[in-house]
């Protein structure tokens, strides 16, 4: 397919950058229908020098818009137009046209859902032509998982969270929920352990609903700005065996835990015998700032650390990893033996030439553009209504209110159809404070927009009037 020419005028008077002036040019007429999909744009060099412009303006301005969704690069081929949904913005429009009013599609807020770029589709089926080139695994899998997959992900966790492990110290699971779940597991079989698990309130229910599930009591311990209040762990019956928190971006209220926290946390983790299971869910993404270290470099003996590939790749794949002391490991090895609780070999494989051709890298890189503007416009939106957490990091952003006031702006957005969490809905005993959970990883620009400003709308209503 030949590229389409491009009409565009940039003017160096203007405030904005060129890049900026051009991606805004490219974006406003894809969403005119000036620019088709699948329309192939020129190439950065041809471009450049039709507009009299440097090359670097060019490939800035195409990278945000890849970054944004609007457009695809396809290797070897060029970036071509991908096809926008724009029904929140044509609903109006559309319902004036038909005697019928059309209902608009729910948009939903959730966290925790990310937006899988092209690029990071393009390398899976990439993996799985690798993976179909080899013959089917004829024997039963190492049960710690394959040592390639192993030895890329300690060097992953080296080059991206600073965490220095080796491959007998990982073992691969299905997610994070799978590796709590063989961390409780592996603490069970402890004699004398009292089965009860510490963990965050609010929290994520999924790890709750787990351990409840495996016959563990919950003791709830609140959260404020840093995360978990390590002091409040004194009140956990004795023998505790373990503590469940997510440091680097607390789940749901995005606070971040400082470093003094961290060490008083492995301070009492030592005293009292007990693990720290340390869920890293999202550290992929921080905007600005490079994330703390690890809670488990600090008390390596002591910590079990999880991470997945949900927030990257998609949690349908169903992939993740832990790093835990050797001895947990081995206990865990010797379980999987037995019921072979393991992933799938091909799917391992897969991985493994994901992270070897630096395809995860390029795909984390991709969706950290796309979040970095997305933080920043949820940010600039809802400050004036009040305190922000978790902004400049992770899929979500949570804006504290009082719990009556949040319950009215989401039932409010919900009945404009938009449903946006609360924090209640992962709180399972009493806290002071209450607030909405604003995820923007899986919508789209315009779903976001159009979200947003009924985000806006119903706050104004209920804090201003």
């Amino acid at each position: 397919m030949l590229p389409i020419s491009l009409s565009i005028t940039l003017d160096r008077a203007d405030a904005r950058t060129l890049p900026v002036q051009l991606a805004d040019r490219i974006r406003s007429a894809i969403d005119d229908g000036d620019l088709q999909p699948d329309s192939r744009l020129p190439s950065t060099r041809a471009l450049s020098v039709d507009l009299g412009i440097a090359r670097a303006v060019v490939e800035k301005a195409y990278e945000q818009l890849v970054a944004e969704g609007w457009l695809d690069a396809r290797r070897g081929s060029g970036n071509y137009v991908r096809h926008i949904p724009r029904a929140p913005r044509s609903i109006a429009m559309a319902s004036s046209a038909h005697t019928t009013p059309r209902t608009p599609p729910r948009i939903s807020l959730r966290p925790g859902i990310p937006w899988t770029p092209p690029s990071a589709s393009d390398a899976w089926k990439r993996a799985w032509r690798d993976v179909g080139g080899t013959p089917p695994p004829g024997d039963y899998p190492d049960s710690a998982g394959t040592l390639e997959l192993r030895t890329r992900v300690a060097d992953l966790l080296r080059r991206a969270r600073g965490l220095h492990t080796t491959p007998a110290s990982i073992v691969i699971t299905t997610g994070s929920i799978h590796g709590l779940d063989l961390a409780l597991g592996a603490l069970s079989a402890a004699e004398s352990v009292e089965h009860v698990l510490a963990l965050e309130n609010p929290g994520y229910k999924s790890a709750a609903a787990l351990a409840t599930h495996r016959g563990w009591s919950l003791h709830d311990v609140p959260v404020d700005r840093d995360g978990l209040i390590v002091e409040q762990l004194d009140s956990t019956p004795p023998r505790t065996p373990a503590v469940y928190v997510t440091p680097s971006h607390q789940y749901p209220t995005g606070a971040f835990m400082p470093i003094g926290r961290r060490r008083a946390l492995a301070d009492w983790a030592h005293s009292n015998d007990s693990m720290i299971i340390e869920d890293d869910y999202d550290s992929e993404f921080r905007y600005g700032v490079a994330p703390l270290p690890t809670v488990v470099e600090l008390a390596p003996d002591r910590t079990v650390y999880l991470g997945t590939v949900s927030k990257t790749l998609g949690a349908g794949i169903r992939l993740g990893w832990m790093v835990a002391p050797r001895s947990m490991v081995d206990r865990i090895s010797a379980t999987r033996r037995v019921i072979g609780d393991h992933p799938s070999v091909p799917v391992q494989h897969a991985m493994t030439s994901i992270l070897r051709d630096g395809e995860w890298d390029r795909a984390v890189r991709t969706a950290r553009r796309l979040y970095r503007a997305r933080d920043r416009l949820v940010a600039a939106a809802l400050a004036r209504f009040g305190e922000l957490r978790g902004v400049g990091a992770g899929l979500h952003t949570v804006l504290i209110l009082d719990s009556a006031a949040a319950r009215d702006v989401a039932t409010s957005c919900a009945a404009r159809g938009v449903d946006v969490p609360t924090l209640e809905h992962s709180t399972r005993s009493h806290t002071a404070r209450g607030g909405i959970v604003v995820g923007y990883g899986s919508v789209s620009d315009d779903e976001l927009d159009y979200a947003i400003s009924i985000l806006v709308e119903a706050l104004e209503a209920t804090l201003l009037s």
